[in-house]
């Protein structure tokens, strides 16, 4: 019989609001995000070991900045030469895959969480997760919001503000909300 983690990992309607496994999950990682956050930028350290805790594969070298949340941080994978700036959210139900040479500017979010518009499965408390995937060499402006299943390409630069809720080709500009290339590069 499949767990609530499984369905939640293969796409499926889960539920992760009465899930004791996975609400203790949720619930240790945004301790150590909580301790992440109150780290003073003395402990370089420190601070850079605890996020290797949090984070399920670092390639090389990152940086995120305070103030930083995620559900679970184990489904989470920077590439190499990895920045974000103040107050990223990362709701990691599934995988979210960032390239090499990201970055990514204040208040953004990356969330693979999604709910039904069915009313009745809503109000039941499940939901579905669909993985991100954001490519080399990308620059996503403040403010940006990328929904559950979305794919950035290489060589990308997505407009401040925008909402990213379908794939982005490469070697493109994309901006809006929604967010569309408007440019290549």
């Amino acid at each position: 019989m499949a767990t609530e983690r499984d369905k939640m990992l293969c796409g499926e309607l889960y539920d992760a609001n009465n899930d004791s496994s996975l609400i203790a999950e949720r619930n240790a990682c945004k301790e150590l995000c909580q301790k992440y956050n109150t780290m003073t930028y003395e402990t370089v350290e420190e601070r850079s070991a605890l996020l290797r805790r949090i984070i399920g594969e670092a390639k090389g070298n990152f940086v995120i900045e305070p103030s930083f949340w995620c559900d679970y941080g184990c489904n989470i994978s920077l590439g190499d030469n990895f920045y974000a700036n103040h107050n990223l959210v990362i709701l990691d139900a599934a995988p979210v895959v960032f390239g090499s040479n990201v970055f990514i500017a204040p208040n953004c979010c990356f969330t693979t969480a999604g709910h039904p518009l069915d009313v009745e499965q809503r109000n039941k408390g499940v939901e579905y997760a669909r993985p991100i995937k954001v490519g080399n060499n990308v620059w996503i402006g403040a403010g940006v919001t990328v929904l559950p299943g979305v794919t950035i390409g290489d060589n990308v630069t997505i407009g401040a503000g925008s909402i990213v809720n379908k794939d982005i080709p490469a070697n493109t500009v994309a901006v809006g909300v929604p967010c569309r290339a408007i440019r290549e590069l």
